[in-house]
C-alpha cells in the first residue's frame, strides 16, 4: 500500500519552466538533466514497487530533520519483518570502484560514492527509529534501475540490487516477507508527521521577468506556440491546444517562476505574449480566478 506518493521536486518544476525561456549556465543545465534523470529512475522503481503486496507500506520521497541534520530517503518499504531504505540511482554506463572511490570507465573521472549517502541516511534513520522504540530490523540498499548500468569490482556483499536482479529481488520479497502489522501502520503515520513538507532548494537560480522569453510553451515539444484561430493555438510539431487551457497552464508556470508576485491581467498577458488584447486574457482569467481590487491595482486569486 502506497501511503506517501512521489511528486515532482520543486526544483525540477522550476528548471523545466526556465528551460526554453532563458539560456541556463552549463552547470545549471547539467544539474537540470541530472534531476530529470533521477526523477525518471525513481518513477520506474515506483512502478515496480506498486506491483508488490498490498500488505506492505510504501512511503516515497521522505525528508527528515534529525539532530539538526537533514536527510532524504527515496523510498521506504515497511514489511512485517524488515524496514527497507532504497536509494535509487539512474546511472548509465560503466563504473568501477577503487579503494572505496567511484570512477566512470574508461574516462576514469571520479564521481560521488552513492554508498556514502545511503549509509548516512541509514545511520540517521536507525537512530530515529530507536528513539521511536521501533525494533523491526532496518536494511539499506542501493537500487540501480538503468539496464545500461554496470559496476566493476563490487564485492559480493555489496548492498545493492542491480538491474538484472530487480525482478528476482522483488519476487523473493513477495514470497518471504510478512505483512505489515497495525504497529507498522502507526509507525508510517508517525514518519509522515515528521516528514518536512517544505523542501529547501539545493541551488538558487537568478532570473528576472524581463530576461525570460515570453510565450506559451507546447506541452509536447517545449517550443513556443502561435495562434491558429480564435479558440486554438498551434505548434510547429503539430500539436493543437485550446487557447483557454494553454493560457491557464501558463499561469501555473508563472506562479512557479514568480511565487511572490500577484497574478494580474497585465503580467499574464505579457508573459503569454500571444493574445491580441488584454481583454481576451482577462476573460480567460475570470473563468478560473476571482478578481480582487479595482483598476490597475486589481489582481486574481483562486476561488
Amino acid at each position: 500500500m502506497i501511503v506517501k506518493l512521489r511528486y515532482e521536486p520543486e526544483e525540477l518544476k522550476l528548471l523545466r519552466c526556465l528551460q526554453g525561456r532563458m539560456r541556463l549556465s552549463p552547470k545549471d543545465y547539467s544539474y537540470f538533466l541530472n534531476l530529470e534523470k533521477g526523477f525518471s529512475g525513481e518513477q520506474q522503481f515506483d512502478q515496480l514497487l506498486e506491483q508488490s503486496s498490498e500488505e506492505w507500506i510504501i512511503l516515497n520521497d521522505l525528508l527528515f530533520d534529525y539532530s539538526n541534520t537533514l536527510f532524504q530517503i527515496d523510498s521506504l518499504l515497511i514489511t512485517g519483518d524488515c524496514i527497507y531504505i532504497f536509494e535509487v540511482k539512474n546511472y548509465e554506463g560503466d563504473f568501477y570502484i577503487d579503494q572505496d572511490r567511484w570512477y566512470t570507465a574508461p574516462s576514469k573521472n571520479e564521481v560521488k560514492n552513492p554508498l556514502l549517502q545511503l549509509q548516512r541516511s541509514e545511520s540517521l534513520l536507525r537512530r530515529l527509529l530507536h528513539e521511536l522504540r521501533v525494533k523491526t530490523p532496518l536494511k539499506a540498499l542501493l537500487i540501480f534501475i538503468n539496464p545500461e548500468f554496470h559496476l566493476y569490482q563490487a564485492a559480493m556483499n555489496f548492498p545493492a540490487i542491480f538491474p538484472a536482479q530487480l525482478n528476482r529481488f522483488l519476487d523473493t520479497l513477495k514470497m518471504k516477507s510478512q505483512p505489515a502489522t497495525k504497529n507498522h501502520f502507526m509507525l508510517a503515520e508517525k514518519l509522515m508527521s515528521l516528514h518536512m513538507k517544505d523542501i529547501p532548494y539545493g541551488r538558487h537560480f537568478k532570473y528576472t521577468f524581463e530576461e525570460l522569453e515570453k510565450g506559451v510553451k507546447c506541452t509536447s515539444c517545449g517550443l513556443f506556440m502561435s495562434l491558429l484561430n480564435k479558440n486554438n493555438l498551434k505548434c510547429g510539431c503539430g500539436s493543437i491546444e485550446k487557447t483557454e487551457f494553454a493560457i491557464l497552464r501558463s499561469v501555473e508556470e508563472y506562479k512557479i517562476l514568480f511565487p511572490e508576485e500577484k497574478i494580474t491581467t497585465k503580467s499574464i498577458h505579457m508573459f503569454c505574449n500571444i493574445l491580441n488584447s488584454k481583454r481576451s486574457t482577462q476573460k480567460i482569467l475570470s473563468k478560473q480566478y476571482q478578481i480582487n481590487g479595482f483598476g490597475k491595482t486589481s489582481y486574481y486569486e483562486p476561488f
